[in-house]
C-alpha cells in the first residue's frame, strides 16, 4: 500500500469518528431537551373540566399550580348537547387536587401562550381520578385582540354621550 492510500484511509476515519461524535452529542442535547421541558408523558392521572370557551388551548397545553407545570391538556371534545368543552388533563400523580379546586385560563404576559391555571382549593376531600374540577372560569374576554379591535374602532365601555337638544327660543 502506498504512503498516499494510507493518509487517505486515516483521514476518513477520523472524519467518520468526528461525525459520529458530533452526532452523538447532539442526540444527547436532544434527550436532555426532552426531560427537561416536559414534554414526554407525564405519569399519573386524569382530571376533567368543561368549560364554554377555550380560546388559545390545545393538547399539550401546559397546567399549571403556581406557575408550576403540573400536567397538560389530552385531550378537548364539544358536546353538542349543549356546546360546552370537556377538557382532558393529565396531572402528576404526587398532585393531589381538593375537590373545591378552581380553574382558570390564563395567558404569561401580554402575549405569552394560554394555558391552565389551577388554584387548589382548601376541602379534605380529593378529585379522585376521572372526576371533575367544577370551579371553572373561561377565558378572559380583555385579552390583546379584543382591546386592539376598541381601540382601533374607537368603541368604549362607556356609554356613548347623547346631546341634549338646544331649544329655539332664547332665554329672558
Amino acid at each position: 500500500m502506498s504512503a498516499q492510500g494510507k493518509s487517505i484511509g486515516q483521514s476518513n476515519a477520523a472524519e467518520v469518528l468526528m461525525g459520529a461524535a458530533v452526532i452523538l452529542v447532539a442526540l444527547a442535547f436532544l434527550a436532555l431537551t426532552y426531560m427537561r421541558t416536559g414534554t414526554g408523558s407525564l405519569s399519573g392521572y386524569e382530571v376533567l373540566a368543561k368549560l364554554p370557551k377555550v380560546d388559545g388551548l390545545g393538547i399539550g397545553t401546559d397546567v399549571r399550580i403556581s406557575g408550576i407545570k403540573v400536567g397538560s391538556i389530552t385531550d378537548l371534545q364539544l358536546d353538542p348537547s349543549n356546546f360546552l368543552v370537556t377538557v382532558h388533563i393529565s396531572l402528576r400523580s404526587d398532585v393531589k387536587l381538593p375537590t373545591d379546586s378552581s380553574m382558570i385560563i390564563t395567558a404569561s404576559g401580554v402575549l405569552g401562550s394560554q394555558y391552565l391555571s389551577i388554584t387548589p382549593g382548601g376541602d379534605e376531600k380529593i378529585i379522585a381520578p376521572g372526576g371533575m374540577i367544577t370551579e371553572v372560569q373561561a377565558a378572559n374576554s380583555n385579552d390583546l385582540m379584543s382591546l386592539a379591535g376598541r381601540v382601533m374602532g374607537g368603541s368604549s365601555s362607556a356609554p356613548p354621550k347623547q346631546e341634549q337638544p338646544q331649544s329655539a327660543t332664547p332665554s329672558p
